[in-house]
């Protein structure tokens, strides 16, 4: 079987993405298949990188908690590769995108309510990255869709 991800596995991971709890058979009778062949498909999938992760979507505030976004923009002398390693070791720190356009990084960080804590949190998390140029920081109030395709 090739690499290429074809439209079978398109479907595939646009039904996962919807519902990451389907089973093998399910999937294969909504695609009009065997579910040996989605188990296939989908090993091939995974080994491959193309599905990286299996995961929830967590509603922050009824968890008691804060999402805020770090739109992070460094010098250009600063070097990335070197700082994206010791970002990764925070707990706090989610998700870490590099980006193109107004920032080089984008930090999404989950923290507790209490203001002066998250404060802590985000000075934390910005003395780690020297060279920074801008820090803007958004708190996210609402996920009102959530789609990965």
């Amino acid at each position: 079987m090739s690499n290429k991800v074809t439209g079978i596995d398109m479907r595939i991971m646009k039904l996962l993405s919807k519902n990451a709890r389907l089973t093998y058979k399910e999937l294969a009778e909504t695609l009009g298949t065997t579910r040996q062949r989605v188990s296939r498909r989908m090993e091939r999938l995974e080994k491959n990188g193309v599905i990286k992760k299996y995961t929830v979507i967590p509603d922050y505030d009824a968890l008691g908690y804060v999402h805020v976004i770090l739109g992070v923009t460094v010098k250009p002398t600063t070097n990335l590769d070197e700082i994206i390693p010791k970002l990764m070791e925070d707990e706090n720190i989610k998700v870490i995108q590099r980006s193109l356009g107004s920032h080089n990084l984008v930090l999404h960080i989950v923290g507790p309510k209490d203001m002066k804590e998250l404060e802590r949190i985000i000075s934390e998390v910005s003395r780690r990255i020297p060279g920074i140029d801008k820090l803007d920081i958004t708190f996210v109030t609402e996920t009102v869709k959530f789609e990965v395709l």
